[in-house]
């Protein structure tokens, strides 16, 4: 082992939940195609797996399954919402401490970052899980025992994500192995819902260290990849006037009635929009607003997702979103017959930008050799993940899967099986030292 010294250094609930049915693993993003790996890559993984070190790293992470199921367990049950990450961080932190890491500390938007020098010090790899989950503070999050199954909101989707960060530490520091380039281990904040990637987004500004190449885990199987970002915008929009009875204020214009036409003008306008062309989707996800049946709302709200392969349809389903906005709103300011005029206030809560990468980058062409090399097809797609900022920079960024089985993700009767879920450790742990160069003895 090295010697170290470690040191250590709201708004946002997500209130509704949607709820998959899956048997195997729900992602928001594509099934993803077959990589072609390079044979110079593959040889290359081959040649890194034999060594004795990466064999001996390979073993503890098998030699962890235990523990690594209790960690699972426990971190689940620390809730974790966006903008709520605190105490699971700190536990985050302190095992990093635990595992050996060179020194801990966390930012000021909240991430959790651990420092493993390298002996050149020349380049910088970060390997990144989300400590955060969909669930509002109040969920019960009691991982629930069925077999060999877990059951708890959260624990496939990135509890399990986390658990492999530290793992993949632990056997680094078992097996005595260096890298030549710095390894941040990361524990992000803010990747789920209105969080909109708030983390990764401040660790890709001048107010962080400088990240040459990025490593999230996330996602579904073994084989799981993401090499593209699939790009998001995100509204609330809120239409408000005075109110009143339903009888005695009649003829004032409602919000209600102008929320409804405006999803339906955006409804029929990005249909013939999306069904031609790069794949593009929406969605009003949340509605509300009134305070009973027999009052004239003074406010309707509504929240919308929308996605894109590319930038510039993105842009043009936004556009449609807002004229369609503006004709309600005019429309209905229009058929009033008293009372003062209908505004609106339209309020971006999401930007997730898109991009994509070549299956040459160097990073990519390792984290398909690492995956092919434990008998895997790497399935290359197409994501929205932590991965999408560094991606749309154009920085080496790719992210793995979690491994094992799980399934209903963002549901409350989420689960996850470690069937061989070591695999997708040791892929990982592959997949980092290949790209921060194992150093000479």
């Amino acid at each position: 082992m090295r010697n170290r010294k470690p040191t250590l250094t709201h708004l946002g609930i997500i209130a509704g939940l949607t709820l998959l049915f899956s048997v195997a693993y729900a992602q928001e993003d594509d099934a993803g195609k077959n990589g072609k790996v390079e044979a110079a890559y593959l040889k290359e993984a081959e040649q890194l797996a034999k060594n004795k070190q990466i064999q001996k790293a390979f073993q503890s992470i098998v030699a962890q399954n235990k523990r690594n199921r209790e960690d699972l367990i426990m971190l689940t049950e620390i809730p974790a919402p966006p903008f709520m990450e605190t105490k699971r961080g700190i536990r985050f932190a302190s095992m990093l401490k635990e595992a050996g890491i060179d020194s801990v500390w966390t930012d000021k938007v909240g991430n959790v970052i651990g420092l493993r020098k390298g002996k050149k010090r020349n380049r910088t790899v970060a390997f990144d899980a989300h400590l955060d989950t969909v669930f509002p503070l109040e969920t019960d999050v009691k991982v629930k025992i069925k077999g060999d199954t877990l059951f708890a909101p959260g624990i496939g989707d990135n509890t399990q994500g986390v658990v492999m960060i530290v793992s993949v530490l632990r056997a680094l520091e078992e097996a005595n192995i260096e890298t030549e380039a710095d390894v941040l281990f990361i524990g992000s904040v803010g990747e789920e819902g209105l969080g909109d990637l708030r983390g990764v987004k401040h660790l890709f500004t001048d107010q962080s260290p400088r990240i040459d190449s990025w490593i999230a885990i996330d996602g579904g199987g073994m084989d799981y990849l993401r090499t593209m970002g699939l790009g998001s915008y995100r509204y609330r929009i809120t239409f408000k006037g005075p109110g009143g009875h339903s009888w005695g204020a009649f003829g004032l214009a409602n919000p209600q009635h102008a929320l409804g036409s405006a999803i339906h003008y955006f409804s029929k306008a990005a249909d013939k929009f999306t069904r031609t062309g790069a794949r593009t989707s929406y969605n009003v996800g949340r509605i509300g607003g009134g305070t009973s049946v027999n009052s004239i709302a003074f406010e309707s709200w509504m929240e919308v997702d929308m996605r894109s392969e590319i930038p510039e349809n993105l842009n043009l389903v936004d556009s449609l979103l807002k004229a369609s906005v503006q004709q309600a709103l005019q429309e209905h300011n229009a058929m009033k017959r008293m009372g003062p005029a209908l505004t609106v206030e339209i309020k971006k809560i999401g930007d997730r930008p898109s991009g994509e990468l070549p299956e040459t980058v160097p990073l990519i062409q390792r984290a398909m050799a690492s995956i092919a090399y434990f008998g895997a097809s790497p399935k290359v797609g197409r994501g929205s993940t932590n991965s999408n900022t560094p991606i749309a920079k154009g920085i080496p960024a790719v992210t793995l899967g979690r491994g094992g089985k799980g399934g209903n993700a963002h549901a409350l009767n989420e689960w996850w099986l470690d069937d061989e879920g070591y695999k997708a450790i040791q892929v990982a742990l592959l997949t980092l030292v290949s790209e921060a160069k194992m150093a000479k003895p």
